[in-house]
């Protein structure tokens, strides 16, 4: 499957996506919409790129001006094609990638990120594991977490929904955590 990287400096370029179930890939006019939300608090942004599948949201990310992404793939065809992906887009300089479940990579890493994209598998949206992201963000670092339609979403004491939208089957939710002063 093909996707394509929507604005900024890789706008237009095209990457790939695994066919069949073992991703589902963010929608465009989902992703457009997101990142058209955040505005430019992406610029200069470290981020990290949960459930990453293709990579397409970290490219989107590094396009629009992140200074980083760190990308968290267990699947190892997703692996190897979003590796793929951020060669062909020649941002391996700014990539980071973990070819493991983003509960091993939250136990080992003491990084700390601006924004943090999640987007698990819908079939498993593995909430526990999402909740424990939280304490990768740095004060006042944003989350947005996209899950199907009307479902369950944490509510986490450290943070804040500051904002929530759906598009048809996806929803995303906006956290902001809370600043530790």
């Amino acid at each position: 499957m093909r996707l394509r990287i929507i604005a900024g400096k890789l706008g237009g370029r095209t990457i790939f996506a695994p066919d069949g179930a073992t991703t589902h890939p963010m929608g465009e006019r989902v992703r457009n919409a997101m990142f058209n939300s955040i505005g430019e608090e992406i610029k200069g942004a470290v981020v990290l790129d949960a459930f990453a599948g293709s990579g397409s949201i970290g490219l989107e990310a590094i396009s629009r001006g992140a200074e980083s992404a760190t990308f968290l793939e267990k699947d190892p065809l997703a692996g190897r094609i979003m590796e793929e992906n951020i060669d062909e887009v020649s941002v391996r300089s700014q990539s980071i990638t973990f070819h493991g479940g983003v509960r091993a990579w939250i136990n080992r890493t003491n990084e700390k990120y601006d924004i943090i994209f999640a987007d698990p598998p819908y079939n498993h949206v593995q909430l526990s594991t999402v909740v424990k992201l939280f304490k990768l963000l740095k004060p006042n670092g944003l989350m947005v977490l996209s899950y199907p339609g009307r479902g369950e979403r944490p509510t986490e004491l450290e943070s804040v929904v500051v904002d929530s939208r759906s598009y048809g089957t996806a929803s995303l939710a906006y956290y902001r955590k809370k600043d530790a002063s």
